[in-house]
């Protein structure tokens, strides 16, 4: 009588250990996608940030084209592109992420970012004007700030920029724009003081070291401000001044300035080179 139930045991535990073996594989195989989630998205972060932007294209287009529908990957070539600066693929592939059913007013902004890129005006200002007024961040404005400067609409153009300020720990990027603006409008004493400010926050940005010289020549102030600069950075400033005063009939200001740059470059400055051989020429003739 022993032998039946001796039997059913052996199959029971038979189920049982088949039943475990398998559910153990199915751990495993879990497992193993977590883990290989983790890896592709840490390769993901890399491509982003370290790749050359054109390797990160050629990776994110073969994700998306395995995988089409995940809109992360859908992300990543957007991105990849506006960093090879390759923006009409840009324009394209951002509208298709803001067609996605997952999309975010965050990727609209994205859009809008590389619509600007390209030169799309209208329709980054369309782009912008869709997306509610609650989400309030620094891209965003910075890039409203920009479409308003495209239209010549100072009032908004001044208000967008301020709000951008106000959103970032790093503002260097956005005080250069709106002082940039502000030189466009003939406010040369306010963009030197935005310039200004924007030096201040971030002594290697040297496009407003350049804008700074810039709003004072067009002063007709030819001394260099008080700035961190390299022996390099210094010799362009001048450069750059000595253009300015030559610009504004300060002709002799501006050549010596130029041969004060040609002097304090450590090596041959062959743009202050030319431009002094041109000024002789007329001179002369």
């Amino acid at each position: 009588m022993r032998h039946p139930i001796l039997v059913s045991l052996c199959v029971a535990g038979a189920f049982a250990l088949s039943a475990c073996e398998q559910s153990s594989g199915n751990d495993v195989d879990r497992a193993f996608q977590d883990i290989n989630v983790v890896d592709e998205t840490n390769l993901n972060d890399v491509m982003l940030t370290a790749s050359d932007p054109n390797e990160a294209v050629a990776y994110f287009q073969r994700a998306v084209g395995e995988k089409p529908e995940r809109i992360d990957l859908l992300r990543g070539l957007g991105k990849s592109l506006v960093r090879a600066k390759r923006n009409t693929e840009a324009v394209s592939i951002w509208t298709r992420i803001t067609e996605h059913k997952d999309a975010t007013d965050e990727d609209r902004v994205d859009l809008a970012d590389a619509l600007i890129r390209n030169n799309e005006w209208d329709r980054a200002k369309t782009t912008l004007d869709s997306i509610p007024p609650t989400h309030e961040t620094f891209k965003r404005y910075r890039l409203e700030a920009m479409v308003a400067d495209s239209k010549q609409d100072w009032k908004k153009a001044d208000s967008f920029y301020e709000i951008a300020v106000g959103l970032t720990t790093q503002p260097a990027s956005v005080m250069n724009n709106w002082g940039y603006s502000k030189l466009t409008r003939g406010d040369y004493p306010g963009a030197e003081r935005l310039f200004t400010d924007a030096v201040r926050q971030d002594p290697a940005l040297f496009t407003a070291k350049n804008n700074l010289v810039l709003a004072r020549g067009a002063q007709r102030n030819y001394s260099l401000p008080v700035l961190p600069v390299s022996q390099t950075e210094r010799a362009q400033l001048l450069y750059t001044l000595g253009l300015s005063a030559i610009k504004q009939g300060d002709t002799a200001i501006g050549e010596g300035l130029l041969r004060d740059a040609v002097e304090t470059h450590p090596q041959h400055f062959e743009d202050a080179v030319r431009s002094l051989r041109a000024l002789e020429t007329k001179v002369s003739g």
